[in-house]
């Protein structure tokens, strides 16, 4: 029997030990923003259908160009139980992230949701957009998609953190992937990022994920020298900042610099 492959560059830089690095994905209605995210260097984007609006077609077509240009088209579904995970993974994403997974039981109903039995209760369809459609037997093409799918699970409460043990244990799990923001403001501190106690929650998930052989995870958190000392302690997952932002930052520059040059001139022009 031939082998199938349909390898997921992200799960396979991580496994190599590179660090990953995913681009948000809150505004963009194109397939352009995958190309944009691998021309600024990204590997991954991070489409995030819990916090925006976007309807399952145009998902796919992302997905689509993703996959064409060499990077990996992740999901941030709804819940652990959103029922359109198994839709998103048959038309092309590669990957799911299910935020708020508090429980060990939460985690599984993500896997569940994710993966093909035995590990999980994912149905098998055909004619896969990961294969171009070519038609394969589920022998061939089941072991390969069960491969390739990236499962990340986001502790984002002091819940997830008390039970990030047990999570990390879930099989079929591949990240665990911290939401710093939704967790500091589970910890009573929006936005203190540095804050101690937020510090050694992060650690704790870091350092259990990776004693579990799971990679680990940090978004939210755009400060770059906390997020290297992420990576140095094992943290090979990390967003870097939504298109939104990405464009607002360059477009404040580029005004910034010409209003300050407009006003250091001493004249404005009629």
């Amino acid at each position: 029997m031939t082998t199938v492959s349909a390898e997921n560059p992200v799960k396979t830089m991580m496994r190599a030990g590179k660090v990953a690095l995913g681009m948000n994905v809150r505004l963009a209605r194109s397939g352009d923003i995958a190309r944009i995210a691998k021309s600024s260097g990204h590997d991954f984007i991070f489409i995030d259908i819990q916090h925006s609006l976007f309807n399952l077609e145009t998902i796919g077509h992302i997905a689509q160009a993703a996959l064409g240009c060499g990077i990996a088209p992740l999901v941030r579904v709804r819940s652990c139980d959103d029922p359109d995970t198994s839709l998103l993974l048959d038309n092309g994403v590669t990957g799911i992230v299910f935020p708020d997974i508090s429980t060990a039981e939460e985690a599984k109903r993500a896997v569940n949701r994710a993966k093909f039995p035995p590990v999980g209760r994912r149905s098998v369809s055909g004619g896969y957009a990961l294969f171009d459609f070519r038609p394969m037997s589920t022998a061939d093409a089941v072991p390969a998609l069960q491969e390739n799918t990236l499962v990340v699970c986001m502790i984002e409460t002091r819940e997830g953190v008390e039970n990030i043990d047990a999570i990390a244990a879930v099989e079929g799990i591949d990240v665990i992937h911290v939401g710093a923001n939704d967790l500091l403001t589970a910890l009573g501190k929006p936005g203190q990022f540095g804050d101690p106690e937020g510090a050694a929650a992060i650690d704790k998930v870091i350092t259990t994920a990776v004693r579990h052989g799971k990679i680990a995870g940090v978004g939210g958190d755009r400060n770059l020298p906390r997020q290297m000392e992420y990576i140095r302690r094992g943290a090979r997952f990390i967003t870097t900042n939504s298109e939104i932002a990405f464009i607002l930052a360059e477009a404040s520059r580029v005004t910034g610099e010409l209003r300050r040059a407009l006003q250091f001139s001493g004249s404005q022009p009629k």
